[in-house]
This record gives C-alpha cells, sequence and structure tokens, in this order.
C-alpha cells in the first residue's frame, strides 16, 4: 500500500470541480440521439459536434476563426505530440529544439523516437529567442536543420512561465526563416488564473507550418483521453496520413460535445477559482517555510509551481526522505531534456486538498532543510 499521503507530483485539476450532474444528463442525451454513430467508426478527424465545440473554444479564446474541419480529435494531448512528430520525423537521429526543461511525457516520447533533442535555455518568458536563432544558424551550417520546434509556450510545465506575445512572433519569424515548423502545446489554455491571455502562435500567423496541440485533460479531466490538432493544410493533410488507429473515442467526444456546445467559459468559472486558491496557499506555504532558502515561479494559469533548491540538498536523499514522510514530488531531472540531476522540484497542487497541500508543505520543508550540507541562506534570487 503506498505511503504517500500528499501527492504534489501528480498534475490533475481539483475533482470536487469534476461536472458530474452536467455529463450525467449530456450522456443520456447523446446515447439516446447518437446511437448509430456510436456504431460507426469516427473517422480520422473525430466526431463532429466535438470539433465543433473544440473550434468554438478557440476561436473565442484566441479571436480568431478557427474550421472544425481543420482539427483531428486525438486519444489526450500525447497522441498529438506522438503524431505530429512521426509526421515531421524522417530519419532516427533527426534534430528537434525543445525547452531545456519541459514535459517528461513529451521528453519519453522524443526519446522513443530517437530524436535528437537539442534543449534551448528558459528564463521567466519561456523559450528563450536569442538561443533558438543560434541553435538553428549553428545546425544549418551543419546541414541538419531540426525537423521541429517544440514549445509549451502559456503556462509552461514544469516552470508555469507564459512567452510574452513579441517572443512568439519572434519564434515564429525564426521558425520561417530557416522553414521550420513549430510544435505549439498548449494543453493547458483555459486553466487562468490572472494577467493577460497571451494569443496562441497560430492566431498570430496563419502559416500552415504551425502546428496546435490543446487537451481537455487539464481543465476537465484526464480519464476522458481527449485531445486534438489544429494545423491548416497542407500540414493537416501531412497528419492525417501519419494516423492508423481509425479515430478517437466517439463516446467520449459525444458526451464532452454537448457538455460544452455553449462553450468552455462556464465551466472554467466554476474550476479555476477553486485553483488559484490552491495556487495562493501553496505560494504562502512555501513563502512561510523555504522563503529564506528557496526561489519559485508564480504561475498566473496551469498547475505548477516550479522550485529552485540551494545546491548543497543531497537531492536523492531527499527524494526517499520526503517518500518516507509521505510527501510526494517530481524532481528536476524529470524535465531536463538530458535527464541531468538539476537542484530543482515541481509541485502540482491541483488535486490535493487545502488540509493536504497545508500539512505537506512543512513535512517538505523539513525534509529540505535536513538534507542540506549547511545552514546558509540562498546566494541566488532567480529561477536560473
Amino acid at each position: 500500500m503506498s505511503k504517500i499521503q500528499y501527492d504534489f507530483g501528480s498534475g490533475r485539476s481539483d475533482p470536487s470541480t469534476f461536472p458530474v450532474a452536467g455529463l450525467q444528463a449530456a450522456a443520456t442525451k447523446v446515447i439516446a440521439e447518437q446511437a448509430q454513430e456510436l456504431t460507426e467508426y469516427p473517422g480520422n478527424l473525430g466526431h463532429p459536434g466535438m470539433r465543433k465545440a473544440m473550434a468554438l473554444r478557440e476561436s473565442e479564446r484566441e479571436g480568431v476563426s478557427v474550421d472544425p474541419d481543420h482539427l483531428m480529435l486525438t486519444n489526450g494531448s500525447m497522441q498529438g505530440v506522438t503524431l505530429s512528430a512521426e509526421a515531421l520525423q524522417e530519419n532516427h537521429g533527426d534534430t528537434i529544439l525543445v525547452e531545456e526543461y519541459s514535459y517528461p511525457g513529451t521528453l519519453s516520447a522524443y526519446r522513443n523516437l530517437k530524436l535528437d533533442m537539442v534543449g534551448i535555455p528558459l528564463d521567466e518568458g519561456g523559450m528563450r529567442p536569442d538561443k533558438v536563432e543560434e541553435q538553428l544558424e549553428r545546425l544549418s551550417k551543419e546541414n541538419r536543420l531540426p525537423k521541429f520546434i517544440y514549445t509549451i509556450s502559456t503556462y509552461q510545465n514544469p516552470t508555469g512561465f507564459v512567452m510574452p506575445v513579441a517572443r512568439r512572433r519572434q519564434i515564429i519569424a525564426l521558425g520561417q526563416r530557416y522553414n521550420v515548423p513549430i510544435i505549439e502545446d498548449n494543453c493547458y489554455a483555459d486553466v487562468h488564473y490572472d494577467g493577460p491571455l497571451e494569443p496562441a502562435f497560430y492566431a498570430l500567423d496563419d502559416d500552415p507550418n504551425i502546428i496546435y496541440l490543446c487537451s481537455l485533460s487539464k481543465i476537465l479531466a484526464p480519464g476522458l483521453r481527449l485531445g486534438y490538432i489544429y494545423a491548416k493544410p497542407p500540414m493537416l493533410d501531412r497528419l492525417l496520413a501519419r494516423r492508423s488507429d481509425a479515430g478517437s473515442n466517439t463516446l467520449a467526444a459525444a458526451i464532452t460535445a454537448e457538455f460544452y456546445k455553449d462553450g468552455i467559459a462556464a465551466h472554467a468559472k466554476v474550476a479555476n477559482p477553486v485553483l488559484q486558491e490552491k495556487r495562493d496557499l501553496t505560494l504562502q506555504g512555501l513563502e512561510e517555510e523555504l522563503g529564506d532558502i528557496c526561489v519559485w515561479s508564480v504561475p498566473v494559469g496551469g498547475l505548477f509551481i516550479w522550485v529552485r533548491l540551494p545546491e548543497d540538498v543531497d537531492r536523492q536523499k531527499l527524494m526517499a526522505m520526503s517518500r518516507e514522510q509521505g510527501v510526494a514530488y517530481l524532481p528536476g531531472q524529470s524535465f531536463h531534456f538530458q535527464r541531468r540531476d538539476v537542484p530543482y522540484l515541481r509541485l502540482a497542487f491541483g488535486h490535493l486538498t487545502p488540509d493536504q497541500i497545508s500539512t505537506g508543505l512543512p513535512i517538505l520543508a523539513r525534509c529540505i532543510k535536513t538534507c542540506r550540507g549547511s545552514n546558509e541562506g540562498r546566494d541566488f534570487d532567480s529561477l536560473f
């Protein structure tokens, strides 16, 4: 039996905001009305009603027209990650650009595809365009331009940072200059708390070399396994040609489409304030317990806080001690594109109760302090 009582490792939304009654009503309706469709294969694009609902989601948020016939439903956003990479890959060892710290599932998928990842350093604005340009120039001279650039530009995982619009335009321009496609993973798009909403890459430029990935795992539930790819022809045709699974889950898509037929905003207004309170509680706990030795991100959306530890923390000892005392988190090494053991950890707060956050953080803080090689205050003021 697991001894973990305070699981800061898993990135999930608050279970209490899962819309049981609304989805039950939607399920009853669509099973009665769409029985015929449920006996058929959905096809490569997937359920038309769900594509229409997600096109509405995107157009309302981004302020641009989104064609439902340019949306391909996927089994979670991870299928989109893998499928888009496979469509752009030519050979094992192909080069790609990724953020130095990124989502472990994506990094694992790219390793399995035997892609050569080049990590781009981050700062508080996300992926650094100057370093993107530096690598593109180097790789161009070596005649091995990357097959694509992958970025989590909004509420970046693990840091929580948002890329400013000017920086997004810079990266789009670099992709166009070197003819390198951009894959933007925006799976946290609607988990927004405060601050401005920055536009998606596709809303800034209609370049068909921009591929957009999104998901319902974070705003609704990961168990639904619903995501989608938005891409314009001819890129869309290239992606569709790579698909071989006969389409995504029609029942889950039909139910979700009915639930979200009037847009996603109403549900987000229920879910996000609860998550924001937990973010604030986590930030308060970090300040009270670790303010003298650590620094961390203050995300304006998403489900994660990125914490920088003092260099003298024995990170292997910290992991073992924390788990022994019932606290789980993900170490920085899980997010590094080369699996480097780095002095960071990521805290996820969405699915925990306020009591679990308030009780678990002091335990983790004591473990961090116990695993240090000194009692000195921190000698850094930023995350990087």
